[in-house]
């Protein structure tokens, strides 16, 4: 899965702005994470086509960096989470950045951002399954 990331600086209106220029463009977000830190607002954006997205918004001024992430299939219960990343820290794998795509009662779905991405899916297993056929400990 391809994340953008649009980093600029934080203001009211922003995500208003934003959003306003992807409908116009007729592209959905399908997933979205936004953080102000430091004055500095940092929006991480799952979009089908991270192309056309890239073009639109640095034609209107927004910094965009895209990168590759990870989807984690976890059952929707107390400390799965925790099992999941302590598998990531106990192999000296960094999490970049998580977020939220979907959630059930069932089901937990996750993106991931992380330093060693070829290391973590051996690591992770069948938390990388979404067919429904997963296997293993920490997978539904």
């Amino acid at each position: 899965m391809k994340q953008l990331t649009v980093l600029v600086d934080d203001k009211v209106g922003l995500l208003a702005n934003l959003s306003y220029l992807l409908g116009r463009s007729k592209i959905n977000i399908e997933s979205i994470s936004v953080a102000s830190v430091g004055g500095k607002a940092v929006i991480n954006l799952s979009v089908k086509d991270t192309k056309r997205t890239m073009e639109v918004l640095e034609a209107n001024g927004y910094r965009c960096l895209q990168s590759d992430s990870m989807v984690v299939r976890l059952a929707n219960r107390p400390g799965e989470l925790a099992k999941m990343t302590r598998l990531l820290a106990d192999s000296k794998i960094n999490i970049e950045q998580a977020s939220v795509v979907s959630q059930d009662e069932a089901t937990s779905i996750y993106a991931l951002r992380v330093d060693k991405p070829a290391k973590a899916e051996k690591v992770l297993g069948a938390y990388l399954r979404l067919d429904g056929e997963a296997e293993g400990e920490g997978a539904a």
